[in-house]
């Protein structure tokens, strides 16, 4: 009731400022909590990323702030406005949908130009052209306008659905995975035009994904999200260098960060709680014989240089462009890890390797991080 009362008394107001505020906001179907008591403040400005696997709560979180969804606890302001109980309409934000969701029967033009059209907000047609045009040129399509939105590629549609929210100027624009249907060539075209024009508009983007790349790439912040909490917030660097737990650890990094359990390192030095070590593949030194110039690499988490040269087996070796990855098995325990030793280091299925492991992180038996 009160949802419909502010849809037809209210009248939109132009929010000067796009912060976004969430507090303590909760939403459950059913058994299911998809988001659980979840604060986060988005500075102007700034384009955050939500990185979860499915079921994480990530598309949840969006729709709760575009208004598609009641919290069942907690507020959200935009602009320093609580907008909690108010009509989507009325909340001066954008969602863009990991489907492109064009209108089939209407061209380019008209698609982009749909929005501003609304009764709502009403903008004059030599206005509306203005904008549509400047979109338009921004996501190199100018020569698609008169096109039907169905007779268009992947990446064009993708790039109208984008605009379509551009050319609103709203205060917030949420975007729901919104290239993880193009291939990856595409992909990467746009996210980083996207990158480009979210700096060149000054604008203020919550962007949800599973793919790492896309929160390394343009993210501002990345919050990660487990089970619909947020787990960790901070920038790419921030969370790559510095998890707070197995957890977050494995959400960034290519390859993957390798976990293994504390009894495959020997006699390696470890806090008294530890149960898993995270290493990345950076971090593994390898060599055809144990080299005491290791220890000038040595880390505080060994107490002997020599502790960390662990003898493994070479399993296959992938050549990429710009990396060199080794999976090797060690020797004590065959357990595999992940290695990314120098360019021109050769190495065949087979070989017996040193490993020597200059920086880990070491987690408890819940997964969360121990400061050693």
């Amino acid at each position: 009731m009160t949802r419909q009362l502010c849809a037809e008394n209210a009248t939109p107001e132009y929010i000067a400022m796009a912060d976004l505020q969430l507090s303590g906001i909760s939403k459950r179907f059913g058994d299911v909590q998809a988001v659980s008591d979840l604060s986060l403040d988005i500075q102007s400005g700034e384009f955050i990323v939500l990185l979860g696997p499915s079921g994480a709560g990530k598309t949840t979180t969006l729709r709760l702030v575009a208004g598609l969804e009641t919290p069942e606890a907690g507020a959200i302001h935009i602009g320093g406005r609580e907008v909690t109980a108010l009509a989507p309409a009325l909340r001066d934000v954008t969602f863009v949908f990991q489907q492109y969701s064009l209108y089939p029967h209407l061209s380019v033009f008209d698609n982009l130009a749909f929005p501003l059209r609304s009764p709502l907000r009403p903008v004059a047609e030599p206005e509306i052209k203005r904008k549509v045009l400047e979109v338009a040129r921004m996501l190199r399509i100018e020569d698609k306008l008169q096109n039907p939105a169905t007779r268009l590629s992947g990446g064009q549609m993708q790039r109208v659905a984008i605009g379509r929210a551009l050319v609103r100027s709203p205060a917030i624009y949420l975007m729901d995975e919104p290239l993880s249907s193009l291939d990856a060539k595409l992909r990467n075209d746009l996210r980083l035009e996207l990158k480009r024009i979210q700096q060149d508009l000054g604008a203020t983007m919550l962007y949800v994904t599973h793919d790492q790349t896309e929160a390394l790439t343009m993210a501002t912040r990345v919050g990660v999200l487990e089970q619909g909490r947020l787990v960790q917030l901070g920038t790419p660097r921030q969370i790559y260098e510095d998890p707070v737990s197995s957890y977050v650890a494995s959400r960034l990094g290519a390859p993957r960060i390798n976990l293994v359990p504390r009894s495959a390192l020997g006699v390696l030095a470890a806090p008294e709680r530890a149960v898993t070590a995270g290493i990345r593949s950076e971090h593994v030194g390898l060599a055809k014989k144990v080299i005491s110039a290791f220890a000038t690499g040595a880390s505080h988490t060994s107490t002997d240089a020599h502790d960390a040269d662990l003898s493994a087996k070479v399993l296959r070796v992938e050549r990429l462009s710009d990396q060199y990855l080794v999976h090797v098995a060690l020797a004590n325990s065959s357990q595999e890890l992940i290695c990314a030793p120098a360019l021109n280091m050769l190495l065949e299925p087979g070989d017996t390797v040193y490993l020597h492991i200059k920086n880990m992180f070491w987690f408890d038996a819940s997964g969360q991080r121990i400061r050693f």
